[in-house]
């Protein structure tokens, strides 16, 4: 499966943007990971093939994802941004969460919070 993300930029917070992964063919299971400079890559969000979606503590109520299979795009949507959610997001694709690690992922899109 091939990913790539776009949608990523600056934004004050307080501010939205949504992220775009367009891919290849639909894994059953999608997700949202992100990576800030000296810490681990996090999973903020997934989704599955049934659209059942779970989300990180830090961004419930706040981020949205979802996929749209018949344009082979996987969304974030994200709002109420603060400035602790500036990282690099990634998109990733597998048939579990289980595997995911080992799956496909994009090459990331930047996402800059200033306050």
């Amino acid at each position: 499966v091939q990913l790539v993300e776009s949608g990523g930029g600056s934004v004050q917070a307080g501010g939205s943007l949504r992220l775009s992964c367009a891919y290849s063919f639909g894994e059953i299971f999608m997700a949202w990971y992100r990576q800030a400079p000296g810490k681990e890559r996090d999973l903020v969000a997934s989704i599955n093939w049934y659209g059942s979606t779970n989300y990180a503590d830090s961004v419930k109520g706040r981020f949205t994802t979802s996929r749209d299979d018949a344009k082979n795009t996987l969304y974030l949507q994200m709002n109420s941004l603060r400035p602790e959610d500036t990282a690099m997001y990634y998109c990733a694709a597998s048939a579990s969460l289980a595997t995911i690690k080992s799956g496909s992922w994009g090459q990331g899109t930047q996402v800059t919070v200033s306050s």
